[in-house]
């Protein structure tokens, strides 16, 4: 007899099968959960294509990095998604470009899981192009978080990762666009040198050589001929950080580069060739400098033909005690201390700061705070920050003199606001379940900013 379901889902843990199955009973859809590969296998045998598969990476006979490529060849046009518990950015990385879909985080996100159905449910008669799957690769970059911005990251990594076209990353000073660079070219595996130019910290005729070489003489200094980094980089990846400073002239050199991979050196009539892969970045808004004049529209388009945005820290207050953990560890190592921890005064002074200078600014207030600190524990003056500035809604009107439950009340109307109301990011912030928060609310008759 053939099986026929809308979401087939691969989980050793009965109770969140089950639960799915719920969801997607109340969502309209037909559900069928097994807990093995050994059940899968059989299953499959009589089953037609389901609409969507979940399916977990940690299984008692297998594990779903090695299913999806056997359920991309049997179901070649249904999208599967990786859920697992582990915080990695490799494991997401290699779920992508072995032909996963999309990637959730356990505990699943109801919030989260809506939007992944729904994204996919409405693109299934798309085209899908089977991925070639790809082997586990290690990763030393310090990419933190597992919200649903940052492992849209994860995606457009595992997907720039698979080819040499160019990439433009996106995003607020602070935010780790090298980081992501360096992580694409890693993740890439062809080896080659990663050679980063900062476009904004060399003037316009350095920044000239400093690209593509020069020959003796070309100017005043030039004793000896210089290869410059599209030379260095053959084979690997060149990485233009900061993009939106460079001049108009040499945005008219870099397009050649990139139409035929030809350049010469300053002062030079030789004709080079490059293979080298171009990664560029910006904090800058290229759309509204190509309206001003400012930036080469043909130049733009080829520079973001995969385009990866990173979101800014106050985006992503989820992701906050993953990257506190990571920091504090790496301050820890650097200056020899052993800070353990932070008070939860000191926490919620940093879920309130608005992060202008994103996780630059808040590894630079975290290393700061352990080489000042004098106990395990870091307290709120540690932090030198200003008082809290995240958005928040209605102005704060309470009397100065506040019960425990007015200050409850304040804090979890201010995380409502600055999520937008969402109910996951909002349990991660405050630390307590779903259920608890809509507790609260009802408890405290707080305002719904989706409302």
């Amino acid at each position: 007899m053939t099986t026929r379901t809308d979401i087939l889902i691969i989980d050793d843990d009965a109770s969140l099968g089950e639960m799915l199955a719920l969801h997607a009973d109340e969502l309209g859809l037909k559900a069928t959960a097994v807990q093995t590969g050994a059940d899968l296998k059989a299953l499959m045998a009589n089953m037609t294509a389901p609409r969507l598969v979940l399916v977990d990476q940690h299984l008692p006979d297998t594990n779903g990095l090695a299913l999806i490529p056997q359920l991309r060849d049997r179901f070649p046009e249904t999208p599967v998604v990786m859920m697992t518990g582990k915080h990695d950015m490799t494991l997401a990385i290699s779920a992508i470009r072995a032909g996963a879909a999309d990637y959730l985080h356990k505990p699943i996100d109801i919030d989260q899981l809506d939007a992944v159905i729904s994204k996919i449910l409405t693109q299934e008669t798309a085209t899908n192009t089977k991925a070639v799957a790809a082997p586990h690769l290690a990763s030393s970059t310090d990419i933190i978080g597992t919200s649903r911005a940052i492992l849209d990251v994860y995606k457009g990594i595992a997907i720039a990762s698979q080819s040499d076209v160019t990439v433009l990353i996106s995003g607020e000073s602070g935010t780790g666009k090298e980081l992501v660079a360096r992580a694409i070219h890693h993740h890439r595996g062809k080896g080659g040198l990663f050679l980063p130019v900062n476009c904004s910290a060399i003037v316009d005729t350095l920044l000239e050589s400093e690209m593509f070489g020069h020959e003796k003489g070309a100017f005043t200094g030039a004793v000896a001929r210089k290869d410059g980094k599209f030379t260095l980089a053959r084979g690997g990846t060149l990485f233009l950080d900061e993009i939106g400073e460079m001049s108009p002239n040499l945005q008219a050199k870099l397009l050649r580069v990139l139409q035929e991979h030809t350049f010469e050196r300053v002062g030079g009539t030789e004709v080079l060739h490059t293979d080298a892969r171009i990664i560029a970045a910006t904090h800058r808004n290229l759309p509204k400098m190509i309206e001003n004049g400012t930036f080469r529209e043909d130049l733009f388009y080829r520079l973001k033909v995969i385009h990866i945005h990173l979101p800014p820290l106050r985006d992503r207050l989820e992701d906050l005690p993953q990257l506190v953990s990571h920091l504090l560890a790496r301050a820890n190592a650097s200056l020899g201390k052993n800070a353990a921890g932070l008070t939860e005064a000191a926490f919620l002074k940093l879920r309130t700061h608005s992060w202008p200078g994103n996780v630059r600014e808040l590894e630079n207030t975290l290393t700061r705070a352990v080489a000042m600190a004098q106990s395990p524990v870091l307290t709120p003056d540690l932090l030198n920050l200003t008082a809290g500035t995240l958005a928040t809604g209605p102005a704060d009107t309470a009397p100065p003199t506040q019960t425990l439950d007015d200050v409850e009340k304040d804090y979890i109307q201010k995380v409502l606001f600055a999520t937008k109301g969402h109910r996951g990011q909002s349990c991660a912030i405050l630390g307590i379940s779903r259920p608890a928060l809509d507790r609260k609310i009802r408890k405290y008759n707080l305002e719904d900013p989706k409302k």
